[in-house]
């Protein structure tokens, strides 16, 4: 916490030329000292741009796991390094990705909370790079003036203080412009006399003659342990801890642990603990997620209800959903996770090869959400097509159920075997493809391919004796037989348009 602005450039210069080397960088860009990017001058915030995808073999993460060894030889910082997101959720500036909030009404208390709950989250297995902003042991040099002293002076408070500003700082004055340039002023004194706090009993103040009246004469200098930085959130005192996930670990996972972390510790009443930014939305998509879906859900009973005038067969066609659920969350446990190789040496099969070192999983991100959503509606239409035509033949042609959803399963297999195997083809160059973005766009493909593959293969099978369950669940609850209606009667002569009678269909 003692790291001056100096020093701090020093060493992001020398951090920027290591990274600078690495052959998947393209360029370097650091920002030390208190800006836009960066809370305090102990800080600076390096840029790392890396090179186009068709000239290095490795993701962004992979490039960071590299480094780190690097980095950490560096000796006088602590680095923490993430891969830049395309979409910020809020939240503090913190120096990694996620972030946990605690707040007291005391900022004692919270001073000596944080720390045991910092170190008690940079002892689990599934965080790294766990850092804080608390930074409150930084030494200070307080300048107390003798006010009765610098009045006998003609001295004012206010030329004390911008004496000590033009001292330390530095600041552009002016610009000289000369026939070839341009020069910059900057206001500051000697680096010599920037690092030791003795440099203050040479400070000279301009008397109201022009006299120079030594600094020291009329001021008292005391050195103190003092913050750097007071954080607040909704006017509490607060300190944030920041972490990234370790390789492997999902957010939920994450979160759940320091949850538990937490009730392990026995926090005081008065000091509370919340996720802010990335990790305070996905916990809000959590607890509105579930009711989303029933809704979803609910909603399309009704719309099938309605359409096939009916409370049970709705469900017919929504069994046909949870195959495809289960079929995309285990394509995503189980597809193994290629890494990113260049246009042209990108190999498909090496997804399958059991030999490869090719590491598992995918989480459930937002985009395999939108995979899901997707394969959801390809499932449905499919039942749909099956349902409908069982429906309208029992209706209007006065067939059977077993009839009626025997006959609508040999002439629909073929239509729902173009729409699967449309979506899945469709859905494959995604799942194993690579080239710029393919991180992003393969939790979608492998969505859809691994759900179609296991529900096409299950509600084949199922949704035909699902159907004839609960058409028998529909007769008993109805207490007697269901009798043709009149429609069907007049028209059993004249069979509906696309119920054409195939001879190979008879019992």
């Amino acid at each position: 916490q003692d790291t001056s602005f100096v020093k701090m450039a020093g060493i992001s210069h020398k951090l920027a030329e290591i990274v600078g080397k690495d052959p998947a960088v393209a360029g370097v860009l650091y920002f030390a000292g208190a800006s836009a990017f960066n809370p305090t001058e102990n800080t600076a915030r390096v840029f790392i741009q890396l090179k186009p995808h068709d000239e290095r073999a490795l993701t962004s993460d992979q490039v960071i796991q590299r480094l780190r060894p690097k980095v950490a030889a560096v000796e006088g910082a602590k680095f923490f390094m993430q891969s830049g997101q395309d979409i910020s959720v809020g939240g503090r500036l913190s120096r990694t990705q996620y972030q946990y909030t605690l707040t007291d009404t005391e900022s004692r208390e919270l001073n000596h909370w944080a720390p045991i709950v910092e170190t008690a989250m940079q002892k689990l297995p599934q965080l790294q790079d766990v850092a804080s902003d608390q930074q409150i042991a930084a030494p200070h040099m307080a300048v107390e003036i003798d006010r009765d002293a610098a009045s006998r002076l003609g001295l004012s408070a206010s030329l004390i203080d911008e004496t000590l500003y033009d001292a330390f700082g530095q600041r552009q004055i002016a610009t000289m412009y000369t026939s070839t340039n341009q020069y910059k002023v900057i206001l500051e004194v000697q680096p010599q006399f920037q690092d030791d706090p003795s440099a203050l009993s040479k400070i000279y103040v301009s008397g109201p003659n022009g006299v120079q009246i030594p600094l020291s004469s009329f001021a008292r200098f005391t050195s103190k342990i003092e913050p750097l930085m007071l954080s607040h959130q909704g006017q509490f005192p607060a300190v944030t801890i920041s972490f990234n996930l370790a390789p492997g670990v999902a957010l939920g996972e994450a979160v759940d642990r320091i949850q538990a972390l937490e009730r392990e510790l026995h926090l005081p009443p008065t000091v509370t603990g919340s996720f802010t930014g990335t990790a305070q939305a996905f916990q809000a998509s959590l607890s509105s997620t579930p009711l989303l879906v029933a809704a979803a859900i609910l909603v399309v009973y009704i719309v099938l209800g309605v359409l096939y005038e009916s409370y049970i067969h709705p469900i017919t066609i929504l069994s046909a959903l949870p195959s495809a659920g289960v079929g995309a969350l285990l394509a995503l446990i189980l597809w193994p996770r290629s890494g990113y190789s260049p246009p042209g040496s990108f190999n498909p099969l090496e997804l399958f090869d059991p030999s490869a070192k090719i590491p598992a999983n995918y989480e459930l991100t937002v985009i395999a959400i939108v995979g899901v959503v997707l394969l959801i509606g390809i499932v449905k239409k499919n039942a749909i097509m099956m349902i409908d035509f069982a429906l309208t033949a029992e209706r209007y042609a006065g067939k059977s159920p077993l009839e009626a959803i025997h006959e609508a399963c040999l002439l629909r297999f073929r239509p729902i075997m173009m729409t699967t195997f449309a979506a899945l083809f469709g859905g494959l160059p995604i799942a194993i493809g690579g080239g710029a973005g393919s991180e992003l766009r393969r939790p979608l493909g492998v969505a859809i391919v691994g759900g179609l593959l296991v529900s096409q293969w299950l509600t084949l099978y199922t949704t035909p004796v699902i159907y004839l369950y609960l058409d028998r669940l529909s007769r008993w609850l109805g207490g007697r037989k269901r009798q043709p209606s009149r429609i069907a009667e007049v028209l059993t002569d004249r069979p509906r348009p696309g119920l054409v009678e195939d001879p190979h269909v008879a019992e």
